[in-house]
């Protein structure tokens, strides 16, 4: 058993309670990981506004590193001490998807994860019901993708606890797990960016810098970044465009076409989540060439294209994590930040005890920086 704080969202547009949450025991294939930070992602705070529905209360938090305190019966794969970083599309390894080498669509992951539960469809978590109670008085808490790292531990699948080399940093390290796994992933182990080729990146969040990284990593030719601010705009090129472009789309797509020999980019990455931002991708991807939708929508959302835009033998893949593969890439992305090829700590602008989470969240509502980390035990 293991009492601990944990940022508790009891309802959608609330503010976030830190209350003592409880794990009473480690089933089978458990793993408890101190968490020791975890950075604020724009999913998180679709489920706080309720554009994103989970069962309340949940703890959110899905791009979380720390140390393994102890595992349950059954787990091989990490032991106590080892420094983790934990996977939000842990797989069970054995069903329909799984064993077509597609864990993103996990059966167990797809069906429990949307309900707040474990891959095997039940809860760990309690908590105080509310401010002044104690454990006398206990409400069942959901997880959040399989993680719920805004808390000082988490409990995860062993297939969603992975080792990294114990000399990054926790704050870096953390998001690997989401942010930057999409985004590099994206370009180097989905679209597999050909060098010398030319790539389009749509949002210059984190998301698609990192997207505008990997680019990098594959030796493209001449990599464009497109974003509203120009504050994104010089980012950008610090995360590896040549070239950075705004608005209005018709410049955009003339812009494109003059620096790609008239066709379009060879590969273009959608990571600003519009309705906008997707038809501008598909106008700006030459015949032939890749486009790979990471950005979302509400799912309800209809989103229009002109047709075509859509013609010319294009490519057009959604991707949810880069065609991750954590146990091959958490240690692959953590060893290029180490030998100074991937840029982690620029992604970084603010670091928050867990009792100013919601100073975070609403530096998010406001667009205000890349990342901010929560450091629980602070």
């Amino acid at each position: 058993m293991v009492d601990f704080d944990a940022a508790i969202l009891p309802g959608v547009k609330q503010p976030l309670e830190v209350r003592r949450a409880r794990i009473a025991k480690l089933k089978r294939g458990d793993v408890l990981v101190r968490i020791m930070a975890s950075g604020l992602c724009h999913t998180d705070l679709e489920v706080i506004e309720g554009s994103l529905a989970y069962p309340m209360p949940i703890i959110l938090g899905h791009e979380g590193a720390g140390v393994v305190e102890s595992v349950g019966e059954g787990v091989t794969a990490v032991k106590a001490g080892d420094h983790v970083v934990c996977s939000w599309n842990p797989h069970c390894g054995h069903c329909f998807y799984c064993e077509r080498d597609q864990p993103i669509l996990c059966e167990p992951f797809t069906f429990n994860q949307p309900r707040g539960h474990l891959l095997d469809g039940t809860s760990r978590l309690t908590c105080e019901a509310g401010k002044g109670h104690h454990f006398s008085v206990v409400s069942k808490v959901h997880h959040f993708s399989v993680v719920s790292s805004h808390a000082q531990y988490a409990v995860v699948p062993q297939s969603g606890a992975i080792a990294v080399p114990k000399e990054i940093p926790f704050d870096r390290a953390c998001l690997i797990g989401c942010g930057v796994m999409t985004g590099v992933g994206a370009a180097v182990r989905l679209a597999r960016v050909e060098a010398g080729t030319s790539v389009a990146v749509i949002g210059c969040g984190a998301v698609g810098l990192n997207a505008l990284q990997g680019a990098r990593l594959a030796n493209a030719g001449t990599i464009i970044a497109i974003d509203r601010a120009k504050g994104r705009q010089n980012l950008a090129r610090v995360f590896g465009a040549d070239l950075t472009t705004g608005e209005p789309a018709d410049e955009v797509v003339a812009f494109v076409k003059q620096h790609t020999g008239g066709r379009g980019a060879d590969y273009v990455f959608e990571a600003a989540g519009s309705a906008d931002g997707f038809r501008l991708a598909a106008e700006i991807v030459r015949p032939g060439g890749q486009l790979v939708f990471l950005g979302k929508v509400n799912v309800n959302q209809d989103v229009a294209f002109r047709w075509g835009a859509l013609m010319g033998e294009k490519r057009i893949t959604r991707s949810s994590y880069g065609g991750a593969r954590p146990r091959r890439d958490f240690p692959w992305l953590a060893r290029a930040y180490l030998d100074g090829k991937l840029k982690l700590d620029e992604l970084i602008t603010a670091r928050l005890p867990l009792a100013r989470i919601n100073e975070g969240f609403a530096a998010m509502r406001r667009g205000e920086g890349i990342r901010t980390v929560v450091l629980p035990w602070s």
